[in-house]
């Protein structure tokens, strides 16, 4: 009965939904809720008595420029220049500046995430290549594919792979509700993929879509504790838009066309689905840019999910995650339908993206035996 409530969206409201009320009564947006500026004079003014004590707390004003350590509750202040230049009109021309003050010597740029836990972590898999007939999706031939060659490259790196086909809404939503509720205490990372239709912020399951920031909001630190500072990557192959990208040729390259293969033929996937922002440590991975189609062979699977597997059965143990993602999204841009039932789409191209949240550099360097 939960995840049917979670499907008619009774009690699911997006994380990021802006809470415009509990702002306003803060005294940060005006009466139409538009931000406004506050002035780093009248603060300390209204936050500081005459006697330079702080009203009903009896503590000393902060000293510009000082430092909050990681420990403490990160502090906003304005930081005032005590010899500011004066404008023409005579005022004075001050020096304002918002920041969150830490430990200089406790920031390394090259930290890396903890990655010798005693598990990898779960790789969920959900597969979809037939829907009921009311929602009128085409099959997704070529998807058994990626699941497979997915399947094979993810236990490679360690992952315990759990693979799903064809799963209803609700029944999806169990197994995801599952994960979340599960401790990963002694897991490295968590990984999900989808394989589907999309439109919108939602993605296809067997019988109904399903809103992404309800399946990736179970994974946040509220919800998931034992994920808390971990990497969470979710890849989802789904068109996401209804252009097809249009090659554009650098000057200095020639272009250099490949054999055709008449039995695999290019589809495309059907709607679109939007980039979404999760969290902190989160990594969104996207088949296509937004607003374009995601294309798919009927026989060696979709573009992006070839290529995928592929750096990571090269590079997967050994590259950083992103830069590996990047590598992924240079070589399906190199590719272009040959073979399309869509004459419209004959010639054209795809981009892949990706949006990281990640806070460490990510590497799936081999274990132990």
């Amino acid at each position: 009965m939960y995840f049917k409530l979670l499907l008619k969206g009774q009690f699911y409201k997006p994380f990021s939904t802006f809470n415009t009320e509990m702002v306003g009564q803060a005294g940060l947006l005006s009466g139409d809720w538009r931000p406004r500026a506050r002035s780093a004079c009248g603060e300390a003014e209204g936050a500081w008595g005459g006697d330079g004590r702080r009203k009903g707390r009896g503590l000393r004003p902060p000293v510009p420029g000082s430092r909050v350590g990681l420990s403490h509750r990160p502090v906003r202040f304005a930081a005032m220049s005590s010899r500011g230049t004066r404008t023409a009109g005579g005022e004075q021309n001050m020096t304002e500046t918002d920041a969150l003050y830490y430990r200089s010597d406790a920031f390394d740029p090259a930290e890396k995430y903890k990655m010798d836990h005693k598990k990898r972590g779960i790789a969920l898999i959900f597969n979809h290549e037939r829907f009921f007939w009311h929602l009128t999706l085409p099959e997704r031939r070529g998807t058994t594919a990626d699941r497979d060659n997915l399947k094979r490259r993810l236990s490679d790196l360690g992952f315990e792979v759990k693979c799903f086909n064809n799963l209803k809404a609700e029944e999806l939503l169990l197994q995801i509700h599952e994960a979340s509720t599960s401790s990963h205490t002694d897991a490295d990372c968590f990984l999900c993929v989808f394989l589907s239709h999309g439109e919108g912020n939602h993605i296809y399951a067997y019988d109904a879509k399903i809103e992404i920031q309800t399946l990736t909001g179970l994974f946040k630190g509220d919800k998931c504790q034992s994920l808390v500072g971990k990497p969470k990557i979710f890849i989802i192959q789904a068109c996401r838009g209804n252009q097809h990208d249009v090659p554009v040729i650098p000057l200095d390259e020639v272009d250099n066309p490949k054999d055709r293969l008449g039995t695999n033929v290019t589809e495309v996937d059907a709607a679109s689905v939007y980039t979404l922002p999760a969290g902190a440590d989160f990594l969104m991975c996207y088949s296509v840019a937004e607003g374009y189609y995601s294309h798919r062979e009927t026989v060696n699977g979709s573009w992006y999910i070839q290529d995928l597997c592929e750096m990571m059965g090269k590079f997967g143990s050994s590259l950083e995650f992103t830069e590996l993602l990047t590598l992924v999204n240079r070589k399906v841009s190199l590719r272009r339908v040959d073979v399309c039932k869509d004459p419209n789409a004959i010639g054209k191209k795809q981009v892949p993206c990706f949006a990281s949240m990640l806070t460490k550099k990510l590497h799936f360097f081999p274990k132990s035996k």
